[in-house]
């Protein structure tokens, strides 16, 4: 039964991630982390995501700036090079308290930084810095927002980049978390059939959300992500205090 919810939570998880860009993932992360082991959680959420971020990506491949894309895999790479020569390993209630955290990337004044994806430089350095975050918090959503607020690129654009932007570091996250699991005797990981039905659920969440995203304005569209994320959060950190208080 909890893999019947948690296969439920995946088709509306990527429907808003198709709509927002962001969000479903955090969605998904808070789910998976309450019903499995973390690094179960983070491989099974890099999977889903991968899908679901990549199929996002293919739907939208027109407004896809590849020029971005490039530059953010090259910082990706980098972050994998760093992240493989370390041990991490978080419990239940830091990943809470993370998950409750990045949301509130979505409040900072992104005007004053002068983030902008669209500059090469400013591209790597947001591959670097949101691919390692998606490894330490399994999300990474309202940070790669700072850099795209101020490109200038229409929401088809934005939900597209950042879509294939994220492919690569959900990459990163199942191996980081997956490859110690191979040798485990109990991943904690959802059966076979699990991943082969999530897959699909994925994809139509990503097709749904694309209908909803072209009857939304662009005032609209960053307007309710950033309370979304909010929410979210304010909920990931009422259950990081409980796991912390409990022990």
């Amino acid at each position: 039964m909890t893999h019947i919810a948690l296969l439920i939570l995946v088709l509306v998880s990527s429907t808003v991630s198709g709509v927002f860009g962001m969000a479903g993932g955090l969605m998904l992360m808070g789910g998976l982390t309450l019903a499995m082991p973390v690094s179960a959680a983070m491989v099974s959420h890099g999977a889903v995501q991968f899908v679901s971020n990549g199929w996002r990506a293919v739907l939208h491949r027109a407004h896809i700036d590849w020029r971005i894309i490039v530059m953010y895999g090259a910082g990706s790479a980098i972050a994998a090079g760093l992240l493989a020569s370390v041990t991490y390993e978080p419990t239940k209630a830091w990943v809470y308290l993370m998950l409750g955290l990045v949301p509130a990337l979505a409040w900072l004044p992104k005007g004053k930084f002068h983030l902008d994806a669209a500059k090469p430089t400013h591209a790597v350095a947001c591959g670097l810095f949101v691919t390692g975050l998606n490894v330490i918090a399994g999300v990474s959503g309202p940070l790669l927002d700072v850099f795209f607020v101020r490109t200038g690129l229409p929401r088809h654009a934005i939900v597209a980049t950042k879509a294939a932007t994220q492919a690569f570091s959900h990459t990163v996250k199942m191996i980081f978390y997956g490859v110690p699991l191979i040798t485990a005797v109990n991943t904690g990981l959802p059966p076979w059939w699990f991943f082969l039905v999530a897959a699909p659920l994925a994809m139509i969440g990503a097709w749904l959300g694309g209908k909803v995203l072209d009857r939304m304005s662009d005032v609209n569209f960053l307007k309710y992500t950033r309370w979304i994320v909010t929410a979210l959060g304010a909920v990931y950190l009422i259950q990081a205090a409980v796991l912390f208080a409990t022990g």
